[in-house]
C-alpha cells in the first residue's frame, strides 16, 4: 500500500485528491496538512511514502518544507512531489534542487496523478519529457562554471553515458533505445548510478549532471 501526505492549504484541494487516491485499492491518503509546518511534523511522525507538497503554503512555504524533509537523513525514503498552479512556477527549478522528485499542476488529469504517484515510489521520474526538457533548459540557463567532475570517479564509462542521457532528459526507453539495450538494462545503470552519487532520484541525478560538467548548456538535442 501506498501512503501519501497531502500538503496544501487549500481545504478543496486536499478533499479532491483525498476521495480519487483512497478510491484506489494500492493507496491511501495517511494523513493532510494545511501548512508547511504541519507537514514536516507529519512526515516526521509518519513516514509517508509521498508527499504532495503545495509550493505556496502558510507559516513554511513548501519549498522550505521539502528541504526540511530531504535534508533528514532519517526521511531518504520519503519522496516529495511539489504541486503547483502552473507548470512554469518560479519555484520549481529550486525545488527540484532542493531535492523534490518533481512536480505536477494542481488540474493534472486524474489518471495523470496516479501514475505520477505510483512512478515516484517506484523511483522514476515524475517529469513528462517535455516539462523535464523545459526544467533542464531552466537549469543550463542558471548554471554557473561546472565544478570538478571528482565526484564522477567511480562511474563506469556506461554509466556516465547513461548519466549524460539522463541529464539530457531521455526516459529510460529513450536511453535503451539510444544505446540498444533493453528498457530494463537502462533502468539498472541509471540506479546504480544515482547510488553511487548519492542522489535521491532521478531529478537530483539531472542536476548533478549539469553540476558535474558531464552535461552542458546547448546538448538539448
Amino acid at each position: 500500500m501506498i501512503r501519501v501526505l497531502l500538503a496544501d492549504d487549500q481545504s478543496l484541494v486536499r478533499a479532491g485528491f483525498k476521495a480519487l487516491l483512497d478510491a484506489q485499492p494500492d493507496i491511501e491518503v495517511a494523513d493532510e496538512a494545511a501548512d508547511g509546518e504541519e507537514a514536516v511534523r507529519k512526515v516526521r511522525e509518519l513516514r509517508p511514502d509521498v508527499v504532495l507538497m503545495d509550493i505556496r503554503m502558510p507559516l513554511l512555504d513548501g519549498l522550505a518544507a521539502t528541504r526540511r524533509v530531504t535534508d533528514d537523513a532519517d526521511l531518504k525514503d520519503v519522496k516529495v512531489v511539489m504541486l503547483t498552479t502552473f507548470e512554469l512556477d518560479e519555484y520549481v527549478f529550486e525545488a527540484i534542487r532542493s531535492g523534490a522528485s518533481g512536480f505536477l499542476v494542481k488540474d493534472t488529469e486524474p489518471d495523470e496523478l496516479l501514475r505520477a504517484v505510483r512512478a515516484v515510489v517506484g523511483g522514476d521520474a515524475l517529469l513528462s519529457p517535455g516539462v523535464t526538457r523545459r526544467l533542464i533548459a531552466e537549469f543550463a540557463a542558471r548554471s554557473k562554471e561546472p565544478a570538478a567532475a571528482d565526484a564522477l570517479a567511480e562511474l563506469t564509462e556506461r554509466e556516465r553515458e547513461v548519466m549524460a542521457l539522463v541529464g539530457i532528459g531521455l526516459s529510460n526507453e529513450e536511453i535503451a533505445r539510444r544505446l540498444v539495450v533493453s528498457p530494463l538494462t537502462a533502468k539498472t545503470h541509471v540506479s546504480r548510478t544515482m547510488v553511487k552519487l548519492g542522489a535521491r532520484d532521478r531529478a537530483q541525478l539531472v542536476v548533478l549532471a549539469y553540476e558535474s560538467g558531464l552535461v552542458r548548456p546547448g546538448w538539448l538535442g
